[in-house]
């Protein structure tokens, strides 16, 4: 009879407890969700900086508004870093400007969960210059995420009223050209033909420099078609000074968007030749040798210029 009756007591007390540890569950997930992200990244002691830069920026209203945010947070240790590689001392050193565009550039304008984010271009909230166009984040989700080919994300989904945090382990930095060319796998051909041994230029260099550049980027599919058209086993095989013009033959100066792009437009790329915008039938260039290439991308606004892709590689007149 004891033994029944302490045995029951005990089965009610148990079930006590799961249901006790599942209300806390429940709670601490409402507690996460009624919380903003500033609110949510103030209760994250690695977060502490972030939370500092954002009062800095005057951010700290925005992100805490209501909306659907995405927020890939640095953690302290990687702001320590960003600040030890740019020469600062302390946070208070970083430009306002400077900082609230870095800041910018790790928020994303729609809540995108772990299981939301595929490999290709975002637009952040940073904006290049003066103007409202959206400097973008290439995302690559092959073998877990990773950020203009270097931060990565440690923690993701942590949720929030207006949006989602996902904690990386360095800041991202304003993107350059040659970012989203070494980022982006579909330009790994090109970054090969930009540094190849033995180039009378930094071609990289150039690139990463102020500009504005814009760069109309072939595609390692439109490299392989150049190869076969050339009769040229391997990019090795073109000789440097063929090279040379073929690269530079696809940069023009200024940061010219494709909403820009007019029927019949005369191009005229930095190093002289010229080349023809189409519109009729989808957007296209004809090169100084009467070939055509598809405009397949546009717009990878970086913060020096901005990239279209093209399916075939452009060549000046033979």
């Amino acid at each position: 009879m004891f033994k029944n009756t302490s045995l029951l007591l005990l089965m009610l007390l148990a079930t006590s407890v799961a249901f006790v540890s599942c209300d806390k569950d429940d709670d601490d997930d409402d507690m996460n969700t009624t919380m903003n992200i500033v609110e949510l990244a103030q209760t994250d002691t690695t977060l502490s900086i972030l939370v500092d830069a954002a009062v800095k920026a005057g951010l700290a209203d925005d992100l805490s508004a209501d909306g659907a945010l995405t927020v890939f947070a640095p953690t302290n240790d990687a702001f320590r870093a960003f600040l030890a590689a740019n020469n600062f001392a302390t946070l208070d050193d970083v430009p306002t400007a400077v900082l609230t565009q870095v800041l910018l550039n790790h928020v994303v304008g729609a809540k995108l969960l772990s299981t939301d984010l595929t490999t290709g271009y975002q637009n952040t909230l940073a904006t290049y210059g003066n103007t409202t166009s959206a400097i973008k984040l290439f995302v690559n989700t092959t073998g877990g995420v990773t950020l203009n080919g270097g931060p990565t994300v440690t923690a993701a989904n942590l949720e929030a009223s207006n949006g989602v945090v996902h904690k990386i382990d360095a800041v991202i930095g304003l993107p350059t050209i040659p970012t989203f060319a070494v980022a982006d796998p579909n330009f790994s051909t090109l970054v090969a033909a930009l540094t190849r041994p033995g180039l009378s230029a930094d071609y990289v260099a150039t690139l990463s420099g102020t500009g504005p550049f814009t760069v109309f980027a072939p595609t390692n599919a439109a490299f392989a078609d150049l190869l076969v058209e050339l009769g040229a086993p391997v990019l090795d095989s073109v000789p440097t000074a063929t090279l040379e013009l073929v690269l530079t033959y696809h940069v023009v100066s200024g940061n010219v968007l494709a909403g820009s792009l007019t029927e019949g437009q005369i191009v005229t790329p930095l190093d002289g030749g010229t080349f023809t915008i189409g519109l009729s039938g989808g957007a296209k260039i004809t090169d100084g040798s009467s070939r055509v290439s598809n405009i397949i991308a546009t717009d990878v606004q970086a913060s020096n210029g901005v990239i279209h892709a093209i399916d075939k590689v452009l060549l000046p007149n033979p």
